[in-house]
């Protein structure tokens, strides 16, 4: 049996739409921001400010346009709150991911032995949901429009058919299903974050390396009044700085560290459940290996990485 993204609740599907387009607008603000910065930079530092009317300089005012759109992007942002409901809904949709899968797998407290799983699994689903409203996630059944489209929250809607079927399937079935499409698929994804990361990492390292030492050299000759003009030093330490804010911000450098030590114990819970993990040791070590790959563990592993 297969079993992807596509059988999980149609919850899970709204809060990931969410979480990615809001992922997007606040990647894009900080993007535009920094632009926006190292534009300004440029035009106030170009010696030619090509004047008007004797005393009007267009360069600077369209350099002042750009620290305005600084200003109205910032303003626009913390209304908008993007960065806020990009990681509730990215919470909200791998707690629910997490949850099913358990559910579906028999894996704890989810186990075969467990009486009215499927009432244990709405309560559990709805207790953590109601957690995520407290801190201002904003659950989509409590609209009238979009509650018709997530299934309202009826503990039956929220398993789906695909989700009883595997539930129902022999332990092999269900064992080589979620090593495969679960803990496999978990694992790859964090080895092409890690190296996607480091690519990056790489990238942003050498383009401040090499802003930096342009401007060291402009300012050694002009130590030495070898030139006289300054006014692309201000352009280069500008620029050096929005890539390094723009590196901290992907946090690229402590999510390699990160990534790497998930990948290392999927590794690890893989070799185990196809060695040595027993039908009677499969709940806790589903629940485990849910453990590994929960956001609030990698943040963990870079908060303490870093």
């Amino acid at each position: 049996m297969v079993f992807r993204n596509a059988d999980l609740p149609v919850l899970f599907h709204h809060a990931d739409a969410i979480a990615v387009r809001r992922q997007r607008e606040a990647v894009n603000a900080t993007r535009r921001q920094l632009l926006l910065l190292v534009l300004g930079a440029l035009l106030t530092s170009l010696p030619w400010q090509g004047k008007v009317g004797g005393s009007f300089q267009l360069l600077s005012a369209l350099g002042a346009l750009a620290y305005a759109g600084v200003l109205l992007v910032t303003f626009r942002s913390a209304g908008q709150r993007a960065k806020s409901h990009w990681q509730l809904n990215r919470s909200a949709a791998e707690f629910i991911k997490s949850l099913s899968w358990r559910y579906a797998v028999h894996g704890a407290p989810f186990d075969s032995g467990a009486a009215g799983a499927a009432e244990l699994f709405a309560t559990r689903m709805e207790a953590g949901l109601a957690e995520l409203r407290k801190v201002g996630w904003e659950d989509p059944r409590e609209s009238p429009q979009e509650g018709a489209d997530t299934g309202g929250g009826a503990s039956g809607e929220l398993i789906t058919p695909a989700m009883r079927m595997l539930r129902d399937k022999p332990f092999g079935a269900r064992k080589e299903t979620y090593v495969r499409d679960r803990l496999i698929e978990q694992r790859n994804w964090y080895h092409r974050r890690t190296v996607v990361s480091r690519r990056a990492t790489t990238l942003w390292s050498a383009t401040i390396a090499l802003l930096t030492l342009l401007a060291l050299l402009l300012a050694v000759l002009r130590t030495f009044s070898v030139t006289d003009s300054g006014a692309f030093l201000g352009l280069l330490s500008a620029s050096a700085a929005a890539c390094l804010a723009w590196s901290e911000i992907r946090r690229h450098q402590p999510l390699i560290s990160a990534h790497s030590l998930v990948e290392e114990d999927l590794a690890a819970m893989h070799t185990a459940m196809e060695t040595m993990v027993t039908e009677e040791q499969w709940a806790n070590a589903v629940y485990e290996t849910e453990r590994i790959v929960s956001p609030q563990h990698t943040d963990w592993l870079v908060r303490h990485g870093s």
